[in-house]
């Protein structure tokens, strides 16, 4: 029975799965690529000489929040709803979040090539520069230090937001008045906005990035969520639109064998 229903997974969303790991293998390609190297003129080398520091989320602190914490709240909700339907809608939308996020902000990155506020030391450790201006730090920090845009927070708590919201009707009709279902949408969005701040903090994007970032994570988040589930002010916006098609061709079928029969 496990075995048919996994083969009817995959035979029904089988582009998706393919979709998703085609974003995963040009999301690893684009962070291997070499960015456009920009031109700094002298007058604006100030911007770029912040100092070095570490990172007040490292990355092996943040890419697992961002890709366990949706995964955490919505088997959450599954064991609340007990709901399969939901929870393959709201895994196949989160993940489309995070994989559109991670192509388009790499692509940014890569074309723009805007340097980090900690360029300067990243390309000059010892502080002396040369005539040509050529970096003589090491190739993975200069690298890496050409990327300044987007970062990824805003399209998982994003996504979070948008899915707590939903389930507990939080701008429906039935959860107008009730603070605290307003604060569980808002708690995410906040823990997003942390972390993108705290990339200001150390010195590692520019507040323009960060700014740049919310926006667009938190609209890939919305048109992703929006892209399987009914806006937050309806009815019936806890449930998946697979749910609800479902539904509605059972009272359909329904309705038919009534008529058949009063034939």
């Amino acid at each position: 029975m496990a075995m048919a229903r996994g083969k009817d997974f995959l035979t029904e969303y089988w582009f998706d799965i393919l979709l998703r790991i085609v974003l995963v293998g040009l999301f690893i390609e684009l962070e291997n690529a070499e960015p456009f190297t920009r031109k700094i003129h002298e007058d604006e080398l100030w911007l770029y000489k912040n100092p070095r520091t570490e990172s007040y989320v490292p990355t092996t602190i943040l890419w697992p929040v961002v890709f366990i914490m949706p995964v955490v709240v919505i088997f959450c909700v599954f064991l609340f709803y007990k709901d399969k339907t939901d929870i393959y809608q709201a895994i196949l939308s989160v993940t489309l979040a995070l994989g559109f996020n991670g192509v388009i902000t790499d692509i940014i990155k890569l074309v723009v090539g805007r340097p980090r506020p900690d360029f300067f030391w990243r390309c000059f450790p010892d502080g002396q520069t040369n005539p040509d201006f050529k970096c003589n730090g090491n190739p993975v920090a200069i690298k890496d230090g050409k990327k300044s845009f987007p970062s990824v927070a805003f399209a998982s708590f994003g996504f979070i937001a948008l899915y707590v919201a939903g389930k507990l009707h939080t701008f429906s009709l039935v959860g107008k008045g009730q603070s605290w279902k307003l604060c569980a949408f808002v708690l995410p969005i906040c823990i997003a906005l942390l972390i993108a701040l705290s990339r200001t903090c150390d010195y590692h994007h520019h507040w323009q990035d960060v700014v740049a970032g919310s926006v667009i994570g938190y609209f890939l988040a919305y048109i992703c969520y929006r892209h399987y589930y009914p806006p937050l002010n309806s009815q019936v916006c806890h449930k998946p639109y697979a749910a609800l098609t479902h539904q509605i061709q059972l009272e359909n079928a329904k309705n038919k064998n009534e008529q058949i029969k009063w034939i």
